[in-house]
């Protein structure tokens, strides 16, 4: 049975320090980056260049944006979303974010995942703000590429 959206002592049960499972691996691919440079313009060569990257970069390959990485959130769905654990609220909108950080390069042709969890609620007369924190890790490594916070706006 679903939660009311107003509902704070029963949406607080959703506030978790455990993240919900991986979800299914995603490749980073080069068409990929190149597509992503293209849409924004972001054609520094550290992403777009495997010939120089291979001789200059650090990584010896190109790296992914760390845009890139955040835009791909909604291919790498975790578990039940939240907001099918809550009813009562007639739309729900992006509201920001609160934190976002690159914590290390993801390299192309890695395998990310990502993970998620509810960390705040907040229910006002008008809306309810949910607060989701994700991590978005290479398959295998041991501290997340990227960690995100997204306000969702419940109305």
């Amino acid at each position: 049975m679903a939660i009311e959206y107003k509902d704070q002592e029963q949406l607080n049960t959703l506030i978790s320090q455990e993240y919900s499972d991986w979800s299914e691996p995603l490749k980073v691919t080069q068409s990929m980056i190149d597509a992503y440079a293209e849409l924004s313009g972001d054609d520094l060569w550290i992403h777009v260049d495997p010939q120089k990257c291979a001789k200059y970069s650090p990584f010896k390959t190109t790296i992914a944006h760390g845009f890139l990485i955040l835009s791909l959130l909604p291919k790498m769905r975790t578990g039940e979303d939240v907001t099918q654990q809550v009813s009562g609220y007639k739309q729900v909108l992006n509201y920001g974010s609160n934190k976002l950080r690159f914590m290390q390069p993801v390299p192309v042709d890695s395998d990310i995942h990502a993970r998620n969890r509810v960390i705040a609620i907040e229910v006002s007369e008008h809306k309810t703000v949910v607060t989701l924190e994700t991590q978005v890790q290479i398959v295998g490594a041991d501290k997340p590429s990227l960690i995100y916070e997204l306000a969702l706006v419940l109305m």
